[in-house]
């Protein structure tokens, strides 16, 4: 069984569809705490290292095999942590996807907290791959509020136009999985990266077979 930690509830049906689509009978568990990316964004993702491996270890007492942390601000907690089982964050397959793209990366977020952390993980793959990159970041004004507010369409549409108006860049990451359904809106040639799909693949992969 492969467990995931979301900080959003709306994460489940998203990694569902793609569990049904790419993983057929990979037994999934979610555990959702929201108030993690709370306090994270507030007081910096050490602050809750603590709620974040009483998680993991909740699933791991549950039977999971390995951790898939679907919230990247809290990746690099979940990541560090060692419950005994493989941890995995969803965002890094994409950063090395945009890597191996090019060394000029731009990083969409809709909340600032996401930056640090996710640039801090590009620059870590690239050091892996020995190629040098320039990270830079754009905040994506009022995306984060129509994500949360429920409306997922808006907020791909803005997140959208953000990467569409992008220039300079040879790959451009949507830093958080809520901003994944833009990727299929975009008309610019840069290639647009996004986490779920990437990060259950590694996920599913990191589950001991039988």
């Amino acid at each position: 069984m492969l467990a995931l930690l979301h900080t959003s509830p709306a994460h489940i049906p998203v990694f569902e569809a793609l569990r049904d689509e790419d993983h057929e009978g990979l037994e999934l568990r979610h555990f959702v705490d929201e108030e993690l990316l709370a306090r994270a964004r507030h007081e910096g993702p050490e602050a809750v290292a603590g709620e974040v491996r009483a998680a993991l270890d909740r699933a791991v007492a549950e039977g999971a095999r390995a951790v898939l942390c679907t919230c990247s601000t809290i990746g690099g907690v979940a990541e560090a942590a060692t419950p005994g089982v493989p941890v995995l964050r969803s965002d890094r397959p994409m950063a090395a996807a945009a890597v191996a793209a090019g060394s000029r990366i731009v990083v969409l977020a809709s909340v600032e907290s996401t930056f640090g952390p996710t640039a801090a993980l590009i620059e870590e793959e690239a050091r892996r791959a020995g190629r040098p990159v320039e990270v830079r970041t754009r905040l994506v004004e009022g995306a984060w509020d129509l994500f949360t507010a429920g409306d997922g369409e808006g907020c791909a549409r803005l997140v959208a136009a953000a990467a569409d108006a992008v220039t300079g860049a040879d790959a451009i990451v949507l830093a958080q999985g809520s901003m994944a359904p833009a990727q299929q809106l975009t008309t610019t040639a840069v290639p647009v990266l996004s986490s779920p799909r990437p990060g259950l693949a590694a996920g599913a992969r990191a589950v001991p077979a039988g």
